[in-house]
């Protein structure tokens, strides 16, 4: 199937040939035509499948056919980051069409707040917000929702688990009754169900792959203890020349800690709440140029980076919740590339590596500490428990042996005995990571140097 069996809107299809869109994703094959029906949508697919052009794409097309120049569409999703990532792809394919979007967001200086209404007053015809800003134009008069036509709730699990639930339902109020509203998630546990039935009505609903990571990613673990996590990242990122790493810390705290450490070696920035939103912007672009190879952050960056070519995503801790596992993993292997996800688990995250398991269906590679190394503590899976490792020090065994290898010296602490255990899945002899394929670069969807279409200037002003 190809895109052209949608029988897009020709000044659509136009800009889908010209930035190389052949064929559709699952997601979009299943969910454009309903959305295109004008039906109500739950869809939940994995993260990296293209789940944005899937609600995007109908949308323009809708608009375009009607000729709209109105506010026609809201779109609401959890995070500035990808608030602005989804404007920048609404820009993309839209650029031959003359439809204008607009993001909206908190966390700007009065100068982002100033260009976010004065692109409102001039007419945007989508609008994509976060909630918590969008609840305070709604409060404030600023916006006028009369003439929606189209709800759009993406990342709707990582909204609920913010804390938004409230600030939807109140945004709900000030819409349209007669609307289309679509749902997407990467996950669908029951409350998720249960609220949207409360806005939907009567929707369609498509599941693909619920809690499943991308087929492309090649995923493995180390059995740590907290001291040795910094030489075997040391080690890993020393292996090869990566263009583009993510690595998950807990806390911004860690992150900042992490940070000073590592960027004596290796060309890398921190992603933290504490940074303004112009150097988080900086930040993310120059990751995105690969003007920086290496990106260290928290779950903040799981759900608002879309960059096509990471090759190695690292959980410097257990996710303590399965479904971050997921979007963190998806942020490699996307668009059908290669990726590999490496997860450090100390004594006292085993439990949570255990759920991890279960909910993507499959058990992950154990891979053996490298040479040097001290033993690290051993893997019990199932047998893990919460409770096994309550006492302060269940995952902080001092650092591993301080060997000249890695710019230390010896310490003369014992090796834990661990000759009486098996391993729980088959691991390499030797520690080695498999090369993945050099993605070939895809046309980017951002407008910021583009020249306007032979349809105009786009309305919205807002650089980000």
């Amino acid at each position: 199937m190809s895109f052209k069996s949608f029988n897009f809107e020709p000044t659509l299809q136009e800009g889908l040939d010209a930035m190389g869109f052949d064929r559709p994703t699952p997601i979009q094959e299943m969910a454009i035509p309903v959305i295109m029906q004008g039906r109500d949508l739950i869809a939940c697919a994995q993260t990296g499948t293209g789940k944005t052009a899937a609600f995007v794409l109908p949308i323009l097309n809708k608009i375009t056919k009607s000729g709209s120049n109105t506010l026609n569409t809201l779109i609401l999703a959890p995070t500035r980051e990808l608030a602005i990532q989804i404007d920048q792809q609404i820009q993309g394919f839209s650029y031959f069409l003359g439809v204008s979007s607009v993001p909206i967001y908190g966390g700007g200086d009065g100068i982002v707040w100033e260009q976010q209404k004065k692109a409102l007053e001039t007419g945007a015809e989508i609008v994509v917000a976060t909630p918590g800003r969008l609840i305070a134009l709604l409060a404030g008069g600023k916006m006028d929702l009369s003439s929606l036509e189209h709800l759009i709730l993406d990342e709707a699990d990582r909204m609920m688990d913010m804390g938004f639930s409230d600030d939807i339902l109140k945004i709900v109020n000030y819409l349209p009754q007669n609307r289309q509203t679509v749902l997407f998630s990467a996950t669908m546990p029951p409350k998720i169900r249960q609220f949207s039935m409360k806005f939907l009505r009567n929707p369609e609903e498509i599941s693909l792959s619920i809690g499943k990571t991308a087929e492309g990613v090649t995923q493995s673990m180390y059995s740590v203890y907290d001291g040795q996590k910094e030489d075997l990242v040391r080690h890993i990122l020393s292996q090869k020349p990566y263009e583009a790493v993510i690595i998950f810390a807990s806390t911004k705290d860690k992150v900042k800690a992490l940070y000073k450490v590592l960027k004596k070696q290796f060309d890398i920035e921190a992603f933290h709440s504490d940074l303004e939103q112009v150097e988080r912007e900086k930040i993310m672009s120059n990751f995105k140029n690969k003007a920086v190879k290496i990106l260290i952050g928290t779950d903040i960056i799981s759900r608002g980076i879309d960059v096509v070519g990471i090759e190695l995503v690292i959980n410097f801790d257990t996710p303590s919740d399965p479904e971050d596992y997921v979007h963190r993993v998806g942020r490699t292997a996307r668009a059908d590339k290669e990726g590999e996800a490496i997860t450090f688990v100390n004594p006292k995250d085993q439990h949570k590596f255990v759920r991890i398991e279960k909910l993507i269906g499959m058990a992950v590679t154990q891979n053996p500490l490298p040479a040097g190394f001290d033993a690290g503590p051993v893997y019990l899976g199932e047998k893990a428990k919460a409770s096994d490792f309550s006492s302060p020090s269940g995952g902080n065994k001092p650092k591993n042996k301080k060997k000249k290898k890695f710019g230390q010296k010896p310490s003369g602490d014992k090796k834990e005995n661990v000759s009486d255990s098996k391993p729980r899945t088959e691991a390499p002899k030797s520690y080695s990571h498999p090369k993945p394929e050099t993605p070939k670069s895809e046309p980017s969807t951002s407008s910021g140097s583009e020249k306007p279409g032979k349809y105009g200037q786009r309305k919205n002003v807002i650089e980000s």
